[in-house]
């Protein structure tokens, strides 16, 4: 067997066989470490090193040196299920701390979120940029599995649509979803803190009870401290001057949490601030901490790890420094589930982790917010930069150059400006007509929603698979798409039509537990064979063999 021991001064108990010696058959050790459920027991074998399988087990100092051998290393049992906050899975009545994140423009599916119920997981369905009908139909869907698991829908921060925000949490609290991932927001809200708060009471033992909970994803500090703080009393106030709540619920939300679970989003797709998790990570968990001990939550907040998670290196490394739980965003638009075309998703199998880039938001446009895109096969990138440098420079759309408009209607928007602007105030007639009255009155805001319309109709593009404007497909992207391609090459994974998001999901656990273990004989002094150090993907089957 290929193993070595290094710096190993005692022994840590003896191993008693029961029939069987130590085996030195590689394989086997593999299988050993493999089968997570039970104990790894490395001995000491005629001056080398064996795997002792069955037998009898006991650690700490043993007199009788005589029989049985010598231990020197020993790894117990590691559930998938314990990877995280046991806490965490118990709350939201899933069996493993995973969590599909909310995607945008219904890349988050349904047929997502019902697969990672079924498997025991929890799934968030992408609700931001769909029109409320088709948030509703998804709600419709989903409400046939409220009884049988958990899910949640999302609610993104829209500083420009704030009555659409607003909209989006009446249809939440009318349909009671009570469970949204808050994503985006630069700060706190009337809409998402009235969400939060709504229901609030005591129950017949005097605990406080919030039907409606918030899983928040953060990038930056400050919005972390607005998240783990009470609602603010002066938002609080104006929701019950409106009378959306009560004095005794305001009073009542001063002592919980504006969320229970905070998501930190590390370099992901989409909406980003490009931050290592290796440094915000134990940041973030700091600052629960004091923020803990200043506000003394019945029930701690929990800080789970997203964005750049695309193995079982990467989750191993988050779940090490403390990880609640795991977000997982940019991997899963590229299976079978996702809300997105087969276009995409052989685009995405292609990329590496060099193949992304920043683009303006069509949410944020005119704050000039920017977004994590593919750059690979596609130049929206570079478009939606040229629109917004146009934006900045010009006042008006009839301010723009000739020669400089002609060529926005022939390459970008492939249709003239007065037919772009009359399609978006279409849209906007029925999604939020205020803000065509501002266009009205504002030409630079005409000029913002005309380019938004080209930024927004290219996500679109892309998950309808329109191959007349794959060059402008706009796809969120973190470098994670790239690790998980690398990490999955010539395995059956690597085709993306064999993609599916329980399957991937199962094997970035399993495979973390299975590190986790090596990490653990390997702390011990115990070099082990380099093919073992990685594991590669299984089936469903085979995982399900292997974790009874």
């Amino acid at each position: 067997m290929k193993i070595k021991t290094e710096h190993i001064s005692s022994s840590l108990g003896r191993w008693y066989p029961n029939g069987s010696l130590p085996s030195t058959d590689e394989s086997q050790l593999k299988e050993a470490i493999y089968k997570i459920n039970h104990p790894v027991v490395i001995v000491e074998k005629d001056g080398g090193v064996a795997l002792g399988e069955g037998g009898k087990v006991c650690l700490g100092e043993i007199n009788d040196e005589k029989k049985g051998f010598s231990i020197i290393g020993y790894v117990p049992r590691c559930s998938l299920s314990g990877l995280g906050d046991p806490c965490f899975c118990e709350d939201y009545g899933i069996k493993y701390p995973y969590v599909s994140g909310s995607m945008a423009n219904g890349i988050g599916s349904v047929e997502i979120v019902e697969a990672m119920g079924n498997g025991g997981m929890l799934g968030f369905f992408g609700a931001a940029g769909l029109p409320i009908p088709l948030v509703e139909k998804a709600i419709d869907y989903l409400e046939q599995f409220k009884d049988k698991f958990q899910y949640g829908f999302n609610l993104i921060h829209s500083p420009n649509e704030q009555d659409l925000e607003a909209a989006v949490v009446d249809l939440y609290i009318e349909r009671n979803i009570n469970l949204v991932e808050a994503s985006a927001f630069l700060g706190l809200t009337p809409s998402v803190v009235r969400y939060r708060v709504h229901g609030i009471h005591r129950d017949s033992s005097g605990k406080i009870i919030t039907p409606n909970r918030v899983i928040a994803k953060i990038s930056r500090v400050e919005v972390a401290s607005k998240f783990f703080s009470p609602p603010p009393e002066k938002i609080l106030d104006e929701l019950v001057r409106e009378g959306s709540i009560t004095q005794d619920q305001a009073k009542l939300a001063s002592e919980i949490p504006m969320a229970q679970d905070i998501t930190v989003e590390a370099d992901s797709g989409g909406h980003t601030d490009n931050q290592q998790a290796l440094a915000l990570f134990p940041t973030i968990v700091s600052l629960r901490d004091v923020f803990q001990k200043k506000f003394d939550y019945s029930s701690p907040v929990r800080v789970g790890a997203g964005g750049g998670i695309a193995s079982p290196a990467s989750a191993t490394a988050v779940f090490s420094m403390g990880a609640a739980y795991i977000v997982i965003g940019t991997i899963n638009q590229c299976t079978l589930e996702a809300g997105t075309s087969d276009c995409v998703r052989e685009m995405l199998s292609l990329a590496q982790q060099a193949d992304i880039t920043m683009a303006p938001a069509a949410d944020m446009f005119e704050m000039g917010v920017k977004v994590q895109v593919l750059k690979r096969g596609t130049m929206f990138a570079m478009r939606a930069a040229k629109l917004y440098d146009i934006y900045r420079n010009y006042e008006s759309l009839n301010a723009i150059p000739a020669d400089l408009r002609e060529t926005l209607e022939k390459s970008y928007l492939k249709k003239r400006v007065d037919d772009v602007w009359n399609d978006t105030k279409a849209f906007f007639q029925e999604r939020d007509p205020l803000q065509i009255i501002r266009a009205e009155k504002d030409p630079k805001h005409q000029m913002a929603l005309v380019f938004r319309w080209y930024l927004g109709q290219s996500s679109k593009w892309a998950n309808a698979g329109e191959p007349s404007r794959k060059i402008d497909y706009q796809i969120w992207c973190g470098p994670a798409m790239g690790a998980f391609n690398e990490w999955v090459k010539g395995s059956f994974l690597e085709d993306y039509k064999k993609r599916n998001v329980v399957t991937i999901a199962m094997n970035i656990l399993f495979g973390t537990a299975v590190q986790l273990r090596l990490n653990s004989l390997r702390f011990q002094g115990i070099s082990l064979p380099s093919e073992l150090m990685n594991p590669s993907p299984l089936t469903e089957h085979r995982i399900k063999e292997l974790i009874k």
